[in-house]
């Protein structure tokens, strides 16, 4: 059951090219955002679309693996946890950022 602590699963869409950093350390991050939809219908039956966009963050081989192969609008399944963080920005105010950490990604969708 510890496995299902903080884990997280979703499967959308790539909103932006993926940012990639080599930093000082030799790690490698990568950072994009993701689009998931949800369908329903309204009382008369009115299809309804609405869309959640979340900041994803991958380090080493995973972020490697979205350097070579992940692409705006590319379909892709990932699995991590939610991670909180703070920090200062230039006008030195708070700002909280909620991420997922993605662990696994699967890539979807037709071959390009």
């Amino acid at each position: 059951m510890g496995t299902l602590r903080n884990h997280v699963q979703l499967i959308g869409n790539v909103g932006q090219e993926p940012t990639i950093t080599n930093l000082e350390s030799g790690r490698k991050v990568a950072r994009f955002s993701l689009a998931t939809n949800e369908f329903y219908k309204k009382d008369k039956g009115e299809k309804v679309q609405t869309t959640e966009w979340h900041t994803v963050v991958a380090w080493g081989k995973t972020a490697d693996l979205i350097e070579n192969y992940v692409v705006k609008g590319k379909e892709l399944a990932l699995s991590g946890k939610l991670k909180s963080r703070s920090y200062e920005d230039k006008e030195g105010v708070t700002r909280y950022v909620t991420e997922i950490e993605a662990s696994e990604i699967l890539l979807m969708g037709s071959k390009s």
